[in-house]
């Protein structure tokens, strides 16, 4: 059966700040990319700031069609899970939640079972979740690049039987940080893969989910990936954490896209 290439209408940028900024920090920084994308954009735009700087970055973008998301929720609604915040106190303040970074599974020991908990938790506060997946570089080399990210997008998927609501992150371990990108043809080549599998799993709804990539990505070579045919947006780290750069992906993603 033969179905169509991804059907999104508008790229999707998600700005990913991690443990970085301060409140007043991230109050500026969300101020500052409110100012430069409020008047021209033609993208979806999410920015991810650390916990504690959830509520002032949503009063900042309060009246403004840039979204707030979280980088992560504990699986439970509730409980003695000190230090840990549920999908259900993120809920006021925002819309989206990143589950299952590479950062998550390597430093913490996440696994796709926890994952899959996660993503399911956030789609029932009824949060959009963002699941990551992505290879390591001894992976890569082994040939096993695909079956390793299409199981943990299907084990991250499990929990739930809805997934209009779901975006796909592919980010490769070895490109996040270090400046070196995936090229956009390996990334299409795996993100198609990703989406074939929705496909075989949840039918024609897959070409609504958006998927992205994420690893080194810059206003530079934006463009190259989001021309590609099932590559929708990109989640950015680094180049998140200042107005201009992350202002500069979201313009010149909304033009190679348009």
């Amino acid at each position: 059966m033969e179905f169509e290439t991804s059907a999104m209408s508008m790229t999707t940028i998600v700005g990913n700040w991690k443990m970085n900024k301060l409140p007043t920090e991230a109050a500026q920084l969300a101020s500052d990319i409110r100012g430069r994308l409020e008047k021209h954009r033609r993208a979806t735009v999410v920015v991810c700031p650390p916990s504690a700087a959830l509520e002032t970055v949503s009063r900042v973008l309060e009246g403004s069609d840039i979204a707030v998301g979280a980088q992560n929720v504990h699986p439970e609604i509730q409980g003695a899970f000190t230090g840990e915040t549920s999908a259900e106190m993120v809920r006021e303040f925002a819309s989206y939640v990143i589950v299952g970074h590479s950062e998550r599974r390597v430093e913490f020991g996440e696994t796709d079972e926890l994952i899959s908990l996660k993503v399911s938790a956030v789609a029932r506060a009824g949060l959009r979740p963002i699941l990551c997946v992505g290879e390591s570089t001894g992976i890569r080399n082994s040939g096993r690049a695909v079956q390793f990210v299409t199981e943990q997008l299907t084990k991250g998927l499990s929990q739930i039987n809805d997934v209009s609501r779901v975006l796909v992150a592919y980010e490769p371990v070895w490109a996040i940080g270090t400046g070196q990108a995936a090229t956009p043809d390996a990334a299409q080549e795996i993100i198609s893969a990703l989406r074939m599998a929705l496909r075989d799993q949840y039918g024609v709804v897959a070409n609504g989910i958006p998927c992205l990539y994420g690893g080194s990505v810059n206003a530079d070579n934006i463009s190259e990936f989001v021309t590609r045919p099932d590559i929708d947006g990109a989640l950015v780290g680094g180049a998140s954490l200042e107005a201009d750069s992350f202002a500069d992906i979201v313009t010149a993603a909304s033009q190679a896209s348009s």
